[in-house]
C-alpha cells in the first residue's frame, strides 16, 4: 500500500518562526542601526520569546549574516544567487538583449532588498571586526555572479562585436551595483522603475550591436 508522505508541521513552524524573526531583525537593523538594536527588541517584534531568537540563531553577529543572505536572496532557501531560477533563465535568453532585460530585471530586485542594509554592514563592521569576518576575503561573490552572466552574454546573437567578457562583467558589476542604485533611488530619489528602466537601456546601448535601421532592440 502506497504511503502519503505528511508534511512535517515541525519543519515548518521552524521555517515560518525564522522568516518572522529575520524579518523583523532586518527592519530594526534598517532603522535603527545593529550597534542599537537588542536580540530582545528583535524578539519583541517577531512575537516570540528571546530564547527562540537564541535558539534558533545563536547570537546577533549570526543573525545579521542571515539577514544578510536573506536580502541578497529573497528567501532564506540555501540556494545560491547562480543557481536561482532568474538567473538560470536570463542566461538561457536567445539573445544578448533578451538576456540582459532579464538579467536586470532580477538583480533590480534584489538590489531593492540589499542596497537598504548596505549601508548597516558597514557601520556594523566598522565597529565590529568579526562581523566583517563573517564574509571571508576572496573574490567579490557580487563579481562572480556578473562575470558568469558576462560569459553567458558573450557571443550571444545581438551582442556588440568586440566587447570582451571582462568588459561587460566590469559593466554589469559597476552599474548594478548597490552604491550606484541607493546614489539614484535613495540620495536622487528616482523609482525604482526609474532607475530599472535607465540601468537596462545604459547596458543594451553598451553591451548590444546597433540595430539595423527600421528595427528595434
Amino acid at each position: 500500500m502506497d504511503t502519503v508522505k505528511r508534511p512535517d508541521k515541525r519543519a515548518e513552524r521552524s521555517r515560518r518562526t525564522r522568516e518572522k524573526v529575520i524579518q523583523a531583525a532586518r527592519e530594526l537593523f534598517i532603522t535603527q542601526g545593529y550597534g542599537a538594536t537588542s536580540l530582545q527588541e528583535v524578539a519583541d517584534r517577531a512575537g516570540v520569546a528571546v530564547q527562540t531568537v537564541y535558539f534558533v540563531f545563536g547570537n546577533k553577529r549570526t543573525l545579521f549574516k542571515d539577514v544578510v543572505d536573506t536580502s541578497i536572496a529573497g528567501d532564506t532557501e540555501p540556494v545560491a544567487t547562480m543557481e536561482r531560477e532568474w538567473f538560470r533563465a536570463a542566461c538561457a535568453a536567445p539573445t544578448a538583449a533578451d538576456q540582459l532585460r532579464a538579467h536586470v530585471r532580477g538583480t533590480c530586485q534584489a538590489l531593492g532588498r540589499v542596497a537598504p542594509i548596505m549601508p548597516v554592514i558597514a557601520a556594523a563592521a566598522a565597529t565590529d571586526p568579526q562581523i566583517a569576518a563573517q564574509w571571508p576575503d576572496g573574490p567579490d561573490p557580487r563579481y562572480t555572479v556578473q562575470h558568469a552572466a558576462a560569459q553567458a552574454l558573450a557571443g550571444k546573437p545581438g551582442v556588440r562585436p568586440g566587447v570582451s567578457v571582462a568588459t561587460a562583467a566590469d559593466l554589469l558589476f559597476g552599474l548594478l551595483s548597490p552604491q550606484l542604485y541607493l546614489l539614484f533611488v535613495q540620495d536622487r530619489g528616482w523609482s525604482p522603475d526609474a532607475w530599472e528602466e535607465w540601468v537596462r537601456a545604459t547596458l543594451i546601448a553598451q553591451l548590444c550591436a546597433d540595430p539595423a535601421p527600421g528595427t528595434m532592440r
